[in-house]
């Protein structure tokens, strides 16, 4: 046992802190951006400020969620913790658009700590009957500052400066690092004289970064049928399938494939992949509708979300806390029944929508989306041995990253093919379809202004109309969900009969 008994209450604000920078930082870049790229330059390379940030995100996941099972949470934490300081300093003070890539790909390893970590923490300190509530609460924070990063990154860009996106992680960090050193104590690991499984971790991160250079890249720095595309897939098959064939032998593996054995983790993993497509499909085009169709501003992008934010809390919240009264099938169904009707009335949406009827859709959506972050976490921990806690949070991060980078590299193929389409009818002479269009270029006053009348209408119902279209494609993926829910099966958390839940509900009885 741990000489010292972990405080509560500061631990959780320590981690909670920790939450917030990681996932704040996955968005909060976007609306800086034209000021950064001004300042900057290298107008060719932005895009790599986000890809760096996120490919350092995915791959460094399952590394750190496994090396925290061998050594220790804290440990982990606090390097996570420092790593992403260090990056989150180097970016304020980087003097070209190379130096900030480079030094965003630092923060995204140091964030690839952070996030599985948190919640790994969060179950080991609670007892089962209080492990949903707290989950539900952790999985509001992070569904908050997702959608809240924008609105930051405009704040500070419009009266402070754009370095400050990124300097203020340096406070709030080091009182999170105080927190997490001082007050919490966990029980060492019993496994620290394991092997790390290097041959896993090198084949694993090589493959991973073929597949995300080549979901990040492919349709922009090159064609999907180009020899660079070709080569950078077939060389993720390549690697994973040697990584697979390292893991089915390795003594201690850093994905231990025995648990896609079991039924109820490998559909909760299925399930999270396909959530966190669709949650980026409506971070993604419900503001450019918005923006673009109704002429909102996109330095309000934050604003723009705050109703499927508040959705997301509520059901986060109210899903943590039916956690051990039902199963999580029961649970994960009501969500995917919300995702299903909020896709559907999505799929509806053009120039003549109400902007108070596209508000309701995004609540739904909202109340859909947020039941999955305590509900997944848990139900593939569901009789899961502690030892590997770590791994498994890390891979429920992991496929719902890799989720939301397939569906922003197909739904975005989707929509500019649609926007094509449905231009060439609209206006089947303007030889606007001869070349790619940029659906962003809508939402700027001087690209507007140089359009006519009749035309930006067109171009306005065809922009709407290839987003509903994206929204279509997304019913698939809540029928999908649905599907792989109903595998889940009937299991619920245990809560042991002695739990001072279980001796409330009897005494209320």
């Amino acid at each position: 046992m741990s000489p010292k008994k972990s405080n509560v209450r500061w631990t959780i604000v320590g981690l909670m802190l920790g939450l917030l920078l990681a996932a704040l930082d996955q968005t909060i870049v976007s609306t800086a951006m034209p000021t950064i790229v001004g300042k900057l330059g290298g107008l060719d390379k932005f895009v790599w400020v986000f890809s760096a940030y996120l490919i350092a995100n995915v791959v460094s996941m399952p590394i750190f969620g496994k090396l925290s099972d061998m050594y220790g949470r804290k440990l982990f934490f606090l390097l996570g913790l420092g790593v992403f300081m260090i990056g989150s300093a180097l970016c304020g003070m980087s003097t070209t658009m190379f130096e900030l890539i480079v030094y965003r790909a630092i923060q995204g390893i140091g964030g690839g700590a952070l996030m599985p970590i948190v919640f790994t923490i969060v179950f080991d300190l609670f007892p089962p009957e209080k492990r949903g509530k707290m989950q539900g609460l952790f999985g509001a924070v992070f569904g908050i500052s997702s959608v809240l990063g924008p609105l930051a990154g405009a704040y500070f860009t419009d009266n402070v400066d754009w370095t400050w996106i990124f300097y203020i992680n340096l406070p709030l960090g080091v009182v999170s690092f105080a927190l997490i050193a001082l007050f919490y104590h966990p029980v060492l690991p019993t496994n620290r004289n394991q092997k790390i499984d290097w041959w896993g971790t090198l084949t694993f991160t090589a493959a991973i970064l073929l597949l995300m250079f080549g979901l990040e890249l492919g349709g922009k720095e090159f064609a999907w049928n180009s020899i660079e595309s070709y080569s950078l897939f077939a060389g993720f098959i390549v690697l994973f399938g040697i990584f697979l064939l390292v893991e089915s032998k390795a003594a201690a593996p850093i994905v231990p494939l025995h648990l896609f054995r079991n039924k109820l983790f490998s559909s909760s993993m299925a399930v999270s992949l396909l959530y966190g497509a669709m949650m980026i499909a409506a971070a993604s085009y419900i503001p450019l509708f918005i923006q673009g169709v109704f002429e909102g501003s996109a330095t309000s992008a934050g604003q723009v979300m705050t109703p499927m934010m508040l959705g997301v809390v509520v059901s986060s919240t109210l899903g943590g806390r039916f956690v051990g009264k039902t199963s999580y099938r029961n649970i994960m169904l009501v969500s995917a029944v919300l995702l299903i009707i909020a896709t559907t009335l999505l799929s509806t949406v053009s120039v003549e929508s109400p902007r108070w009827l596209v508000t309701l859709y995004m609540v739904v959506m909202g109340l859909g989306i947020g039941m999955s972050f305590p509900v997944t976490s848990m139900s593939a921990l569901h009789n899961i041995s502690p030892q590997y806690r770590g791994t498994v949070n890390s891979l429920v991060s992991f496929f719902r990253s890799i989720g939301s980078a397939m569906g922003v590299t197909v739904l975005g193929a989707v929509q500019a093919g649609a926007l094509k389409s449905r231009l060439a009818e609209l206006m089947p002479n303007s030889g606007l379809t001869d070349k790619p269009i940029d659906p962003q270029a809508l939402l700027q006053p001087a690209v507007r202004a140089g359009i006519g009348a009749a035309d930006l209408q067109k171009m306005i119902m065809g922009l709407a109309d290839s987003i509903a279209f994206v929204f279509t494609c997304t019913i698939f993926m809540a029928i999908a969900g649905f599907i792989f829910i109903l595998l889940m099966g009937k299991a619920k958390m245990d809560i042991p009969k002695h739990s001072p839940v279980k001796a409330a509900e009897a005494k209320a009885e």
